[in-house]
């Protein structure tokens, strides 16, 4: 069993999921779009600054811009773009849900573009961590709501996030550090959002408080920084098992929600913890057993 990559895994899950508690606090004193730019603003030059500066890596080079914007263009700012407008349109509970659409989506594409074949083992893992999200967003569902279109904008989000993820493993980055494709696909993804927070701005809807900067602040760092290299470096083994980590990420916010918002933490929560915990170790078990045969 390969410890790091589990441990890897689990960080992941833990920052990636703390990002819709950090959200709700900033939301108290600022809309949406207002956070996301500044989010990626702050992330993305810190990262570029440590990059350059203190690390004194290279700047991308020719094709490794348009590389690096098709990039920012699908994992920032459609993806979370159009999550933003589609929580708008349907439940909290089906947006929780939203979450467990991205490892079917880069299993298929995986499957479609480069004859990647899953076996047993991987669609029974898909099917228990997928039931497990399911258990764990279950008390949410009892209320929920969407509209078609806020359905289909959902779905053109998660497609985007999973295109992206493929096309990051996919792409042949030289030499390049993650910390430099990270940082510049942020700040261009959040440049690109410029114009959609010019045409939504509200300057009564915000009050830049405690609330928005201790959201801001987390959402960059631990989340845009700490998560988004964790899954990079996680992509770059295999886009396959790794997306079966965002599993994990409803189940953990649901966690971190009654812990830091007080939200109840129901039984529902700790079967679906089970189910994907189950369905997690399925499918790692199943890749370290492949990998071993194949050095055999």
């Amino acid at each position: 069993m390969n410890w790091k990559y589990i441990l890897y895994g689990i960080m992941f899950a833990l920052l990636w999921s703390s990002a819709s508690t950090a959200t709700k606090i900033a939301l108290q004193s600022s809309q949406p779009f207002v956070i996301a730019v500044a989010r990626f603003f702050i992330g993305g030059s810190l990262m570029i600054l440590f990059a350059h500066v203190v690390f004194r890596k290279r700047l991308p080079q020719k094709k490794e811009w348009f590389f690096i914007t098709v990039y920012g263009l699908l994992n920032i700012s459609i993806y979370l773009g159009l999550y933003v407008i589609a929580m708008q349109r349907v439940s909290a509970g089906l947006g929780s849900l939203a979450v467990a659409i991205n490892p079917v989506f880069i299993s298929i594409l995986s499957a479609v573009l480069f004859d990647h074949r899953m076996g047993t083992k991987h669609w029974i893992s898909l099917l228990l961590c997928s039931a497990g999200v399911f258990t764990a967003a279950w008390p949410l569902l009892q209320n929920s709501f969407a509209t078609v279109d806020g359905i289909l904008i959902m779905l053109t989000s998660m497609l985007a996030y999973s295109a992206g993820a493929i096309y990051f493993s996919k792409t042949k980055w030289n030499d390049l550090h993650i910390l430099t494709i990270n940082g510049w696909q942020t700040l261009i993804g959040g440049i690109i959002l410029i114009p959609v927070l010019l045409i939504t701005y509200r300057h009564q809807q915000n009050q830049f408080d405690v609330h928005f900067f201790s959201g801001v602040i987390w959402l960059a760092i631990p989340v845009s920084i700490g998560a988004v290299q964790l899954w990079l470096w996680l992509l770059k083994h295999n886009p396959v098992t790794a997306s079966y980590w965002l599993f994990l990420c409803p189940v953990f916010g649901f966690m971190i929600a009654a812990v830091s918002l007080k939200e109840p933490l129901t039984v529902y929560t700790l079967v679906g913890i089970v189910l994907v915990t189950v369905g997690l170790y399925t499918v790692q078990k199943s890749s370290v057993n492949k990998m071993q045969h194949i050095k055999k």
